[in-house]
């Protein structure tokens, strides 16, 4: 009698899992090379930016100051040895103490310097945009000498933002600056420019325009070379006018640009540092200080306190995403795909 063997039932599965390699290990098998090129930016990322974020985020809810940063007090005794012993004021864990101290106005200025710094940013991002949409229009034009003025409006921008601060600073001199000087001219008396709360924002102000300025051109400038010219030929036939044809090709066609460019232009102006720092240094008594410039204040000026200053950078980024979240929604809405 011949005895047949079956063969041994190949092992199951186990139940939930998937015989099929997971995408994860697809993904990386084919396509190696693409994840190898990433992996330099992505550590570049992570130590120069994630972890000094998710560090900042930490240091606010704790203490950390000069003062009771180290945990241990060492001293040299008379026969030259070190004794250490236990910080009694070493920094703690507080939890949301400092987001409730900075709040309620129990440290620092923080509703003030917010108030400031919403007025500052909403005057030059108003202005950027204006002015930057009159020059763009005028260059778009064909006319003589287009590519001079078209050098010669970008200047600002190429020009380090410090040294164009420490200009516009001496322009508003008091004793010897230009700006009193063409006013002494013309019979009106000198302005303490920095002695007065609203005029010391001014010049910073108008020293943030003529840096900001020409970024909002040059990207203007290229949106409105991308809108077809035979829609304005078209609208010319048709009998529209010049604010016509401006009003309704050129507005909605540069819609994409423009959504772009003012969300870039207010982060940058809120977060615009040396500007302020530079020029008006906070006078008078810290009435023109931004959020940014009463964040490097308390974390380097005085008793150096870390996690005040990591406090106001939270809620910075706080307000900022809050900011984009509803732009992003407001897009939408309107039917941008962004």
């Amino acid at each position: 009698m011949t005895t047949v063997t079956a063969d041994p039932a190949p092992p199951s599965t186990p139940p939930g899992r998937s015989a099929r390699p997971s995408r994860l290990r697809r993904s990386w098998e084919k396509h190696w090379y693409a994840w190898a090129m990433v992996l330099p930016v992505v550590i570049v990322l992570a130590v120069l930016i994630f972890y000094p974020l998710f560090r900042g985020i930490w240091l606010s809810f704790t203490n950390l100051n000069e003062a009771n940063q180290v945990a241990e007090i060492c001293t040299k005794s008379i026969t030259g040895s070190e004794v250490c012993k236990e910080n009694p004021n070493k920094w703690e864990f507080v939890g949301l103490d400092n987001y409730l101290r900075v709040l309620t106005g129990e440290v620092g200025e923080f509703w003030q310097w917010t108030g400031v710094t919403l007025i500052w940013t909403f005057v030059c991002v108003a202005c950027h945009f204006g002015l930057g949409l009159g020059l763009a229009t005028m260059l778009n034009r064909p006319m003589r000498l287009r590519g001079l003025y078209r050098v010669l409006l970008v200047l600002p921008w190429a020009v380090p933002a410090f040294v164009s601060a420490f200009a516009w600073k001496f322009i508003f001199n008091e004793r010897f600056g230009l700006a009193n000087a063409v006013l002494s001219a013309v019979g009106i008396d000198p302005v303490s420019w920095f002695a007065d709360r609203w005029t010391s924002l001014f010049t910073a102000i108008v020293t943030n325009v003529w840096l900001g300025v020409p970024f909002m051109m040059v990207a203007l400038l290229g949106g409105m070379q991308t809108i077809p010219s035979e829609l304005y030929e078209a609208a010319e036939i048709d009998g529209a006018s010049a604010w016509q044809r401006f009003r309704n090709i050129t507005l909605p066609g540069l819609r994409p640009v423009s959504m772009t460019v003012i969300l870039l232009g207010t982060i940058w102006t809120f977060n615009m540092f040396p500007i302020i720092f530079l020029v008006t240094e906070g006078q008078p008594a810290g009435q023109s200080e931004i959020l940014v410039t009463g964040a490097f204040r308390a974390a380097f000026e005085g008793i150096r306190n870390y996690s005040l200053a990591s406090t106001y950078g939270v809620l910075i980024l706080s307000i900022l995403l809050v900011f984009s979240v509803f732009y992003r929604r407001a897009l939408r809405k309107q039917g941008e795909v962004w």
